[in-house]
């Protein structure tokens, strides 16, 4: 009899420990999901994701309490993005945020008319009919307009008065990012413009980096921009390493480049970008549909330089510049 009753004891606590697993794992099932697809690397954009997080919470949710995150990642495999979009549909979630630029959000917008969608993309949402306008989106899109076709005028002007003896530029893309074609053959008239040669170089897989800025020495580029695209901002460290390497001084559009040892910058920032996003999904979450949420323009525009980086490629940089930098590292 006592053995029967240390039996039912045992039951009756395993019972009590499995009831909140139990309870957890039906919270789980219960809670909102946001998908995040993008196409970069995880390890990459995590800083990024952490700042998505802080925009959500300030809407008051919080991942793992109020609402969970699905993540898919493209890896630079734009080929990728349809089908992952199409897993995140199938997954129910209540809103998709693409953070991948205009692929992901392309993707996105192509698997699902019902789900909302908040973009963040460097083009025109309107000419990609992303949404009808910027103030009444009106539809199941809205999101943040980086205005990287914007910049890239402004980030030629700031390299020739870094370079102002540079006879030929390169451009650096990604190939396989063909929506961006338009914008490259925009910048690449603009700098022929100015009366200087232009080179434009590709990378879309790892062993591009190399043979790209080989050609570039070959083709005696003397100073480098280089198109914001996700394959190509989550090789950041390579870059700077190789623009180091073959002394060519380089424009990014995002200030970690800078911080990683690139020399200039001059861009929106990615951080606030997705917090603005983390914002905006939450809304959603809330109630809010797209058609009500006005797109984003950023309106602060960040001018980096990195003063070491310039000493190394032996280049003086004019005290207008320097004066007009919003950060200086030394």
């Amino acid at each position: 009899m006592l053995n029967m009753r240390r039996r039912e004891v045992i039951t009756l606590l395993g019972g009590a420990a499995a009831w909140p697993l139990a309870a957890r794992a039906q919270q789980q099932r219960t809670m909102p999901a946001v998908g995040i697809l993008g196409g970069h690397t995880s390890a990459e954009w995590t800083p990024f994701i952490d700042a998505f997080n802080v925009g959500l919470k300030e809407i008051g949710f919080v991942q793992g309490q109020n609402v969970r995150i699905e993540y898919r990642w493209a890896e630079g495999h734009y080929d990728r993005l349809p089908a992952l979009a199409a897993d995140l549909v199938r997954s129910r979630v209540a809103v998709i945020a693409a953070v991948g630029g205009v692929n992901s959000a392309l993707a996105a917008k192509a698997a699902i008319s019902e789900i909302p969608i908040v973009f963040l993309t460097g083009r025109d949402p309107v000419e990609l009919e992303f949404v009808k306008s910027f103030n009444r989106p009106g539809g199941n899109l809205t999101g943040i307009n980086l205005q990287n076709a914007e910049l890239e005028s402004k980030r030629l002007e700031l390299l020739r008065e870094l370079v102002p003896n540079a006879a030929t530029i390169a451009i650096l893309i990604n190939p396989d990012n063909r929506n961006h074609r338009a914008r490259v053959d925009a910048l690449a008239a603009a700098v022929r413009a100015g009366g200087q040669q232009v080179v434009v170089l590709g990378a879309a897989a790892d062993g591009d980096f190399e043979p790209a800025f080989a050609t570039l020495v070959q083709r005696g580029a003397d100073a480098l921009i280089v198109s914001p695209d996700p394959f190509l901002d989550s090789h950041r460290e390579t870059l700077v390493s190789l623009t180091a390497r073959y002394a060519v001084p380089a424009i990014f559009q995002w200030r970690e480049f800078v911080q990683a040892g690139g020399l200039v910058s001059y861009g929106t920032s990615l951080t606030d970008a997705h917090r603005q996003l983390g914002n905006y999904t939450g809304n959603i979450l809330q109630g809010t549909t797209p058609a009500d949420l006005p797109v984003v323009q950023p309106t602060k525009f960040e001018f980096v330089i990195n003063l070491k980086t310039a000493k190394a490629l032996d280049l003086e940089i004019p005290p207008t510049l320097l004066a007009r930098a919003d950060e200086v590292i030394e």
